[in-house]
C-alpha cells in the first residue's frame, strides 16, 4: 500500500515471528497496516541485532526517490535526543525523522521498546536494541525523543497530519481550535514544564493596557507572532530563539496601534510570505527574512481605508484579527468606528502577490443587490459597521468563505437606519473566489444592542437523522451557539422569531421580533430577575438589589430605554473573540463564557444654538461619552478617564490624538474641524470648572437622545452583580444540542480565602482541545494556564502564567516532542501587562 506516493513500511520481527504493524500515512494521516515485507538493507548495513533476539527493519516505499533508509541513519542526523520516558501507558512509541528525511512513524501496540543499555530493565516485555554501530554508540544514551511517545489506537482521520503544525489562526481554515497530537494526554500532563520563554518586547517599556490577543502560528519549525509594540516577529518554536523582528513603526510615521490577534501566513513553492495588520494597513513580509515585499501594494502594504467609496482620510478602518487565505487571496474584515460617520464594513479579497483588491462585498447593500431594502433609500452612501473584525474562516473545498459580522452604526442609535439592516449581524456565506453571496442569516435585526459576532465560525460535523451534515458553530455575545447547515444556512435546530418589547425611545424603530436560539442550550444564563442578584454577602446583595429595583423589567431583547435596562448577558459576552473548540471525533463543542450584566440607558441631551461649549458638550455625547463615559469616568479596561486632561494633556497633543487616534481610539478624521475644536473646548472646560459650569445656561436648543454609555452592573467592590459563576468552561454535544457540563473557570483568590466557592472570572481568548483528550485554556484573570479533561471537566493541570494569557493556545510537534505555547499579555481586567510567550514540553525522566 503507497497512497499518494508517500507512504512507509514497516516490518519487525521477534524471535522469528512477525507482530502486527500499523503506521501513520505522512500526509493524511490514516492508520494502515501491511502484510509481510520482504527484508532490506540500509546504506548496505544489516539492521542487526545485539543477541536480544529482535530483528528491526523498515522501508519507506516511494516511486520517486530511492527506497531505503534506516532508523539508526535517521537518529544520527538529529542533533539533540534529552533523555526521557520511552513510552506511553498503552505501549506505543513513534520513530520520527528530521528536516533531511520524511517523518516517521511506528506504533506496535501492546509492545514496549528502549534503546541499548537502559537505565531500568523492564521485565515481561520484549526490548529493542539497535544497530550496532559506531554512530549509535554516540547517540544511543540520548535515544529519546527519536524515540517518543505516541499514544496507540489514535482515531487517525484524514486531515490530522496537518494539526502537527498550527498553520492558521484557530488551528486550521475551519478555526477548529483542535490538534490531533496526543503526546501530551490525560495521563500525563501533570509532567508538563516551561521548554522556553520569549520576551517580545525585548525589555521595551509596556503599555497598561496591552491588546496581544495573540494565537501565533507554527510552520516549519518557525513561530510566527506578534508584540506588544505591534511588531510581527519570528522565533524557533523549538527553542524561543529569536529570528527576526519588524518594526512598522520604524519609518517614523505616526500610526494608530491597533489590538492585534495574530498573522496570516502563505506559500507557493520557493513563496513564503508573511501578512499581518496594523493601523490602517495590510503589511506583507517575506516569511524567511521580515523585510517587506517590495512588489505587495506600496512598498509592502496596502490601505485599508482605500476602496470603501469613502475619502480615505475622512474614516477610520483597521482588521485586527488576520486575514484568511484561500488560494492566492487574502480575505479580510475590518474594524470600525462604532458612532455615526463610521466607515462601512466591507469584506475584501486581495491578491496574496500585488496587493491589489480582486473581489468586495458590500455589508450595506448598494443599489440592487440583495438586502438593499431593508435600510433606508441610499443608506449605503453615509452608513457605516456592519463590519467583519472577529475574523474569518474558510471551507477549502467547497470554496467558501464564512464571515461573521457586528453591529451597524452609530450602535444603539436606530433612528436613522430603519429596517433589518442587513448584512448587519449576520453569518454570510461568500464565493471564496468572487465574493458572491451564497447565503446569510441574521442573528439580531436592527441592533440595538451592539450583539457583534466576536469570533470567527467553527466549521464542524454533526449527526442529524442519522446523516452526516456539514455545519458551522457560531458563538454569540448572546451565549447562544447558531448551528447552521454550512452548504445552505438552514438552522440544525429551530430558531424561532420572538416578539420582543418596543423602544421607549421616541423616534426609534426597534425591529418587532427577533430570532431566539432553542438549541444548541444557550451556554450563559439568560434571564435577569431577582432571584439572579449576587448573595456572595449583604452588602453586595443590597447594593445590587437597589439598583436592579429601579431598572426596567428585565425581557428578552429589551431595547435600551429612558429607564436603565439590564443587558444579560453584557457587552463582553457570552461568548467573545476566542471562540471555541471542536472535537471531530466526537462532535464536542467546547466554549468559554462570561456571565456578566451591564446596566445601560438613553437620556435627552439638549442641542444649543449658538453656545459653543454647549455644541461641544452635544458632539463629546455623541461621539466620546459612549466609552469616555457621560462624566468622563472612563470605560475600563478600553477608554482611559478623563478627568485632570488639564493636567497631564496640552490641548495640542489632545487634538493630535483625536485626528490620528491612539491605542484603541480610532481617529476621528470624519469630523469637521469646527467639531473637532468644539468638543476639546467642552472638555477642557469642563475638566478645569467642571461639566456643569461647560453645559449651556440658557438659550434656545433641540432635544436629541444619546446612549449614556458602557457601564457593568457591579456590586459595591466590583464584582459583577449576578451570582456566580461569573466565567465557565461548557461541553456541548452538537448531535443532541445538550449542554454535557458546565464548570468555573477562574477564580478570585480573595473571595476563596473569604469562603465564597470558585466563582470563575471575566476571560478573554479561546481553548484549544486535543486527540490526548485535554482542553487547554488560559483567558482567567487569575493568570493561570489550566488543562481540563474533555470527557469530565476536571481539572488535571495548571500553571501560574507571569502575566494573564488572554489569547489562545496552539500545540504543535518539532522532532518527534509536542509542544504548546501561550502568549500572556495581561493588561486587561485589571492585571499588569506581559509580554511573554511561554511553551511547555513534558519533562524528562
Amino acid at each position: 500500500m503507497n497512497p499518494g506516493g508517500f507512504g512507509r513500511h514497516f516490518k519487525l520481527f521477534e524471535m522469528g515471528q512477525q507482530l502486527p504493524v500499523e503506521a501513520r500515512h505522512l500526509h493524511s494521516g490514516e492508520v494502515v497496516s501491511w502484510p509481510a515485507l520482504a527484508a532490506v538493507n540500509c546504506g548496505g548495513n544489516p539492521v542487526s541485532n545485539d543477541g536480544s533476539g529482535m530483528n528491526f527493519r523498515i522501508t519507506r516505499v516511494n516511486p520517486i526517490r530511492k527506497l531505503c533508509f534506516c532508523v539508526a541513519k535517521a537518529m544520527a542526523a538529529t542533533e539533540v535526543f534529552p533523555e526521557a520516558p520511552l513510552c506511553d501507558e498503552s505501549g506505543c512509541f513513534a520513530i520520527p525523522g528530521n528536516g533531511q528525511f520524511w517523518p516517521d512513524f511506528l506504533c506496535v501496540s501492546g509492545h514496549r521498546f528502549e534503546p541499548a543499555e537502559p537505565k531500568r530493565p523492564l521485565t515481561g516485555v520484549p526490548r529493542l536494541t539497535l544497530w550496532n554501530n559506531p554512530l549509535m554508540h554516540i547517540y544511543r544514551r540520548r535515544l529519546y525523543p527519536a524515540i517518543t511517545l505516541l499514544l496507540a489506537g489514535i482515531a487517525a482521520r484524514g486531515f490530522a497530519s496537518q494539526f502537527e503544525t498550527w498553520k492558521t489562526y484557530g488551528g486550521d481554515p475551519g478555526n477548529t481550535h483542535y490538534s490531533a497530537l496526543s503526546q501530551i494526554n490525560r495521563n500525563n500532563v501533570a509532567r508538563l514544564q516551561v521548554a522556553w520563554t520569549y520576551r517580545s518586547a525585548r525589555g521595551a517599556e509596556l503599555f497598561s493596557t496591552s491588546e496581544l490577543q495573540v494565537n501565533p502560528i507554527i510552520v516549519d519549525g518557525v513561530l510566527y507572532g506578534r508584540n506588544p509594540l505591534h511588531h510581527a516577529f519570528a522565533i524557533s518554536a523549538e527553542t524561543g530563539a529569536e529570528l527576526w523582528t519588524f518594526d512598522p513603526f520604524a519609518g517614523g510615521e505616526g500610526l494608530l496601534g491597533s489590538y492585534m490577534r495574530g498573522v496570516t501566513y502563505w506559500e507557493s513553492g520557493g513563496d513564503k510570505r508573511l501578512f499581518f495588520n496594523v493601523s490602517h494597513y495590510m503589511i506583507a513580509l517575506e516569511a524567511r527574512t521580515g523585510k517587506p515585499i517590495p512588489g505587495f501594494g506600496d512598498k509592502g502594504r496596502v490601505d485599508l481605508r482605500v476602496g470603501l467609496g469613502r475619502e480615505p482620510d475622512s474614516i477610520s478602518v483597521y482588521s485586527p484579527s488576520p486575514g484568511v487565505v484561500y488560494e492566492d487571496l487574502i480575505i479580510l474584515g475590518s474594524a470600525v468606528s462604532e458612532g455615526e460617520g463610521a466607515a462601512p464594513g466591507d469584506i475584501r479579497a486581495y491578491d496574496v502577490r500585488s496587493g491589489k483588491i480582486v473581489w468586495t462585498f458590500h455589508t450595506i447593500p448598494h443599489p440592487g443587490e440583495v438586502g438593499y431594502q431593508t435600510w433606508p433609500e441610499g443608506a449605503w452612501k453615509t452608513a457605516g459597521g456592519a463590519n467583519a473584525w472577529a475574523g474569518l474562516s474558510v471551507d477549502p473545498q467547497r470554496g467558501v468563505v464564512y464571515v461573521p459580522t457586528g453591529s451597524p452604526a452609530p450602535d444603539f442609535d436606530g433612528s436613522g437606519r430603519r429596517g433589518k439592516n442587513l448584512f448587519g449581524n449576520s453569518i454570510l456565506a461568500l464565493d471564496a473566489s468572487t465574493g458572491k453571496r451564497l447565503w446569510h442569516f441574521q442573528t439580531v435585526h436592527h441592533d440595538l444592542w451592539d450583539r457583534d459576532l466576536s469570533s470567527a465560525p467553527t466549521l464542524v460535523s454533526v449527526e442529524k437523522d442519522g446523516n452526516t451534515v456539514d455545519a458551522l458553530a457560531q458563538a454569540s455575545k448572546q451565549g447562544v451557539l447558531y448551528l447552521l447547515d454550512r452548504e445552505t444556512g438552514k438552522p440544525i435546530f429551530p430558531i424561532t422569531e420572538l416578539a420582543v418589547p418596543a423602544s421607549d425611545v421616541p423616534g426609534e424603530p426597534a425591529w418587532p421580533t427577533q430570532p431566539r436560539v432553542g438549541l444548541p442550550e444557550p451556554f450563559s444564563r439568560q434571564h435577569f430577575d431577582g432571584s439572579e442578584i449576587t448573595d456572595i454577602n449583604p452588602a453586595a446583595t443590597a447594593h445590587v438589589k437597589a439598583l436592579y429595583e429601579s431598572s426596567q423589567e428585565f425581557a428578552y431583547m429589551r431595547p435600551p430605554g429612558l429607564q436603565p435596562t439590564i443587558i444579560y448577558p453584557g457587552f463582553y459576552g457570552g461568548a467573545n473573540w476566542g471562540g471555541g473548540a471542536f472535537d471531530p471525533d466526537s462532535n464536542i463543542y467546547y466554549i468559554n463564557a462570561t456571565n456578566s450584566p451591564h446596566r445601560v440607558s438613553i437620556s435627552p441631551v439638549a442641542v444649543p444654538s449658538g453656545d459653543r461649549l454647549g455644541f461641544g458638550g452635544f458632539v463629546y455625547r455623541k461621539h466620546c461619552a459612549g466609552c469616555h463615559g457621560v462624566n468622563f469616568e472612563g470605560f475600563y479596561p478600553y477608554a482611559p478617564p478623563l478627568t485632570g486632561v488639564v493636567a497631564r494633556t496640552s490641548k495640542a497633543e489632545a487634538m493630535k490624538i483625536v485626528v490620528q487616534g491612539k491605542g484603541r481610539m480610532m481617529p476621528f478624521g470624519n469630523l469637521p474641524d469646527h467639531e473637532r475644536s468644539a468638543v476639546l473646548d467642552y472638555i477642557y472646560a469642563a475638566d478645569k470648572d467642571g461639566i456643569s459650569a461647560a453645559k449651556p445656561q440658557s438659550g434656545e436648543s433641540e432635544t436629541v437622545y444619546m446612549f449614556n454609555g458602557y457601564a457593568d452592573f457591579l456590586d459595591d467592590r466590583g464584582y459583577p452583580a449576578n451570582k456566580p459563576p461569573w466565567g465557565t468552561l461548557n461541553a456541548i454535544d452538537l448531535n443532541s444540542g445538550k449542554r454535557l457540563w458546565e464548570i468555573p473557570l477562574g477564580e478570585y483568590p480573595e473571595l476563596t480565602a473569604a469562603g465564597v466557592p470558585q466563582t470563575g472570572t471575566r476571560n478573554y481568548g479561546g481553548p484549544v482541545v486535543t486527540a490526548g483528550g485535554l482542553v487547554f485554556i488560559a483567558a482567567t484573570s487569575d493568570e493561570k494556564l489550566r488543562a481540563f479533561d474533555k470527557s469530565s471537566g476536571a481539572v488535571l493541570w495548571e500553571y501560574s502564567l507571569p502575566a494573564a494569557g488572554y489569547s489562545t493556545p496552539a500545540t504543535y510537534m518539532i522532532n518527534g516532542v509536542q509542544y504548546l505555547v501561550v502568549v500572556c499579555s495581561g493588561g486587561k481586567l485589571g492585571t499588569k501587562p506581559g509580554d511573554h510567550y511561554l511553551a511547555f514540553r513534558l519533562a524528562y525522566s
